[in-house]
């Protein structure tokens, strides 16, 4: 009888959850290890979304919260380290709040989200009201903290507050952890009520951990960092360890050993190609990693389907304003769009990058644009960096996909904003013109950043030229066109009727290696033939056919086009 597997841990970001309830845990205990040896009063870690950041404030607050939690620890790498467990596990009251969830439109609405989270944690520690060791004054204080009416001057040192309180009943000092503390930044920018976030966020932390004696220290996790002028002004206590830094580096994401492992254990090593295409590349200091959101829901789907494919997880739990800024600020900007060529193309570009900005200045420039990909994950280091000089690089096929998708979006809009070009191309397809159309379909290439990948096979080549085709042809509404229709022996890239002409057209798409256009379009010509591509515009009563050839290499193409063939 086979074992049971353990429940892939998809969306599970409560560590105490995910250990008692059967869950695949990689294990990321050292890091507690690593931060007691070697911590600050304030660590910032800064890296992707869904890189397992909220999972390891998770586990953070578990082994450090006072109570009876060693269970939760049984058989991983902390276990190991008896001295420092008895010293420091369960030993520390434990503040932890999470920011991701303060998203509003205005900052009223902010604002009182702010104080639901605040709300939300204190009344963990309702307690501290029948508390001997605590004046009446000071219940009085915490009472205010669970009011939903809290006052500005209560948020701001509510978390200073708190901690003096748990001091004083605990007799220990307190471990503040806050979770994604950027995401109120970012949205407040978006909705434009940024300054009002600041002064909030600033105050906040400034009271709870720069003047706070109670403190014993304080962990911060976000996708950004934001420069200390913005919210750490005179804060002088924060070791900030962001995607360039070597330390901590493999505490979040997957190696290549955890990813080996996964697989093995769910009986998957047979796609571990396709996984590390996919969804590796990121290099984290000096160590490379996986995105964890992307192995484990890939894992998901191939334990239901063996036979499912790799696909964009991490786009669904983002807007990607990044990618999609970046391409459009570079759609008048001919370096740029160079640039972004030879990064889908798998090559390197060197860049100096700014770890440090604030919300208002991050698409301000180009420059200051790179750095955000960098940042967010959408572009990662390779080889150590040269000073603030760094040599990017799209870490693997899903970032570029979103690239991509981005690319052909604003190709698309384009299109359709320049009517004139598209009905010379497509009278030129339809009166049979294939040096109309080849000079047409050149104009659009050369204008619209190449999307190619050196590394990839010939039919994913011809996948972007195919993609240029039908993002032309689809502002023709009257036309009906077909992408990889069933005709014939086969699947023919494009056909397209025009019913009131009574006309079709086959259009058959390869990629000239080396530039060689003759032989890529006699090729597209004979798969036309051989495979009898026309049989499903005979089928409709299309009397009239054009068959073409297009042959693509870089920004350049050739259409040729045989002769018409008229059924009898």
């Amino acid at each position: 009888m086979a074992l049971t597997k353990k429940k892939l841990p998809i969306g599970i970001e409560d560590f105490e959850k995910l250990r008692l309830n059967d869950f695949y845990y990689v294990d990321k205990t050292g890091m507690i290890r690593d931060l007691l040896n070697d911590w600050s009063e304030v660590s910032l870690f800064t890296r992707p979304r869904r890189f397992g950041k909220s999972l390891n404030m998770s586990m953070l607050r578990y082994f450090f919260e006072i109570g009876d939690h060693k269970a939760l620890f049984d058989g991983l790498e902390i276990s190991k380290e008896t001295a420092l467990c008895d010293k420091y596990m369960g030993k520390f009251p434990v503040i932890s709040v999470s920011l991701k969830g303060i998203n509003a439109p205005s900052f009223r609405i902010a604002f009182d989200m702010a104080v639901d989270t605040i709300n939300t944690e204190a009344r963990r520690f309702q307690y501290l009201l029948d508390s001997n060791l605590l004046t009446e004054e000071e219940k009085n204080k915490f009472r205010r903290m669970l009011h939903d009416d809290m006052e500005e001057k209560t948020l701001y040192s509510s978390l200073k507050i708190l901690s003096e309180l748990l001091e004083k009943h605990h007799k220990s000092k307190v471990v503040i952890l806050i979770d994604e503390y950027d995401v109120p930044l970012a949205k407040a920018h978006e909705n434009g009520y940024y300054d009002e976030m600041i002064f909030l966020i600033r105050n906040l932390f400034e009271q709870a951990l720069k003047t706070n004696t109670s403190l014993q220290f304080s962990v911060l996790t976000g996708c950004m960092r934001i420069s200390r002028e913005s919210i750490f002004t005179g804060l002088n206590n924060v070791s900030v360890l962001s995607v360039a830094d070597v330390e901590f580096n493999d505490f979040f994401g997957f190696t290549d050993r955890e990813v080996k492992n996964l697989l093995e254990y769910y009986g998957l090593s047979i796609h571990y190609d396709e996984v590390k295409e996919w969804y590796d590349g990121y290099l984290f200091g000096n160590t490379e990693v996986y995105c964890p959101w992307d192995v484990i829901c890939h894992a998901k789907k191939l334990r239901a389907d063996s036979e499912a494919q790799p696909e964009n997880y991490w786009i669904n739990t983002s807007g990607n304003d990044a990618v999609r800024r970046f391409i459009r600020e570079s759609d008048n900007n001919g370096s740029t769009k160079r640039e972004i060529e030879k990064l889908l193309a798998g090559e390197t570009i060197t860049k100096e990058i700014h770890l440090e900005l604030t919300y208002r200045d991050m698409y301000t420039s180009i420059e200051n644009i790179w750095s955000v990909l960098f940042t967010t994950g959408y572009l990662t280091q390779r080889g150590r960096p040269d000073g603030n000089r760094f040599a990017l690089v799209i870490p693997n096929r899903e970032i570029h996909s979103i690239f991509a998708t981005q690319i052909m979006d604003l190709f698309r809009e384009n299109v359709r904003k320049d009517g004139e070009r598209v009905n010379r191309f497509c009278e030129a397809l339809k009166k049979g013109d294939a040096r109309g159309v080849e000079e047409q379909f050149g104009a659009y290439l050369r204008r619209t950043i190449s999307i190619r990948d050196t590394f990839v096979r010939k039919e994913r080549k011809e996948s972007f030229f195919h993609g240029i085709l039908l993002g032309i042809l689809g502002v023709k509404d009257s036309w009906i066109v077909s992408s990889n229709a069933e005709s014939g022996n086969g699947y023919s890239d494009i056909l397209i009727e025009i019913e009131e002409e009574e006309l079709g057209i086959i259009l058959e798409v390869k990629y000239a290696e080396n530039g060689d256009f003759e032989t890529a379009c006699l090729e597209a010509l004979n798969q036309i033939e051989d495979m009898r591509y026309d049989e499903k515009l005979l089928d409709e009563g299309i009397e009239k056919i054009l068959k073409y050839g297009i042959a693509c290499y870089k920004k350049r193409c050739r259409v040729v086009l045989t002769d018409s063939v008229y059924s009898e």
